[in-house]
């Protein structure tokens, strides 16, 4: 049963915070939005609860920690897709991009198969009805990889795909430009020094060969998209480091730094109008965990318009609310960057705020000692959590 009117809430607008009542139209879309703090017969009573916008995730790595929650444990595909579909809706994500990655970069060789089990199980399950929030694909494209063209066209003919990102996970560059620190993460794995020594070689050898012939074959195809197809997908770089690689990125018509490891990149994205999105996870923990630049300072120079959850799912309602705590913004400011702007950098214009005409995706949040609390998710007003 969906549920139709919704009153005595802290709504959190676009703009404002009101307190006041909520009412859909029996397809879950919002037709009504009042003042008015009174709870109302046959009405969800909020008690003074926040009243928020469902969560839109531009990207999350979670169904890949749930396909291989071990380093030599790989879980059924089917399974891992339930259980990842059932802690995005726990933590309020009601439409989520799923962040696979394409191309066998050398050292997670797994994740390939994820991708294409992952399109199969999609399909499935969407069919049958029986996924809680709404799933598109985020394709991680990893240019320096043989298999990368080969996946990218099975990907973009078999899954709903929404976003683009151009990815190089190569030792000695972007978000592993500190090799004392990739080889450490790596030891934790169970590689010997000669193997791990012998992995980068060969990575880096990939890159070579690689990364630019993948570059201009994806620029190209998504260019011909556009024109014959109407497709519009958005483009991403990623782990940017230096102003220099944003202003090529710039050029060749990407329009999103996806997580720049640096602030000069991301002031450089900021001066030529790209999108910055940033990690939630780094903004609860109060930092990077591998020594970049902290997303708190990336915030409060004015510089990120997206939030994503990357490996932590719940870190995008706790973001918001740890950036209100912080004073870096207001509670409607930290809530466009998990909801509206996320929707619609991802093209789904019918979601992402309490506005009359959207679709009625809404959480119930009560906070203690200024900590957000979930306690219900309702997808166009059916209850998913």
């Amino acid at each position: 049963m969906k549920t139709l009117a919704f009153s005595n809430f802290r709504m959190v607008l676009e703009d404002r915070i009101v307190h006041g009542a909520l009412e859909l139209d029996e397809h879950g879309y919002i037709v009504a939005l009042d003042e008015d703090p009174h709870p109302r017969p046959g009405s969800e009573d909020g008690q003074g609860d926040w009243l928020l916008p469902g969560l839109v995730d531009v990207h999350t790595d979670n169904l890949e920690r749930q396909v291989q929650p071990r380093s030599n444990v790989r879980w059924p595909s089917r399974s891992a897709f339930l259980a990842h579909d059932s802690q995005c809706a726990a933590a309020g994500i009601t439409s989520v991009a799923d962040a696979l990655c394409v191309g066998d970069a050398g050292f997670e060789t797994q994740r390939i198969q994820t991708l294409r089990d992952a399109m199969v199980d999609l399909n499935f399950l969407e069919k049958q009805g029986l996924l809680r929030s709404d799933h598109v694909l985020h394709l991680r494209c990893e240019l320096p990889t043989p298999n990368m063209q080969a996946l990218f066209e099975t990907a973009m003919t078999q899954a709903p795909v929404r976003m683009i990102s151009l990815m190089d996970h190569t030792p000695g560059v972007g978000q592993h430009a500190n090799l004392d620190k990739f080889r450490e993460s790596r030891r934790g794995d169970g590689y010997s020094e000669a193997e791990l020594e012998q992995m980068i070689e060969e990575a880096q050898q990939r890159r070579e060969t690689y990364s630019e012939k993948n570059r201009r074959y994806l620029l190209r195809k998504l260019q011909e998209m556009a024109a014959r197809q109407g497709m519009h997908l958005q483009i991403a770089s990623h782990d940017d480091r230096t102003a220099a690689e944003i202003q090529r990125n710039a050029a060749e018509g990407i329009c999103i730094a996806e997580f720049p490891v640096s602030m000069a990149a991301a002031q450089e994205a900021g001066r030529l109008g790209m999108a910055t999105v940033a990690g939630a996870p780094n903004v609860v923990r109060g930092g990077s965990h591998s020594g970049n630049v902290a997303v708190k300072d990336l915030v409060a120079a004015g510089l990120v318009q997206v939030l994503a959850s990357d490996y932590v799912p719940h870190a995008l309602l706790e973001a918001a609310f740890a950036l209100t705590r912080m004073g870096l913004t207001d509670l409607p400011g930290a809530l466009r960057m998990v909801s509206l702007a996320p929707a619609q950098m991802l093209g789904l214009e019918d979601r992402g705020a309490l506005r009359v005409g959207l679709r009625g995706d809404l959480l119930r949040v009560r906070s203690a000692d200024q900590h957000p609390y979930l306690r219900a998710v309702w997808k166009a007003g059916e209850r998913i959590a």
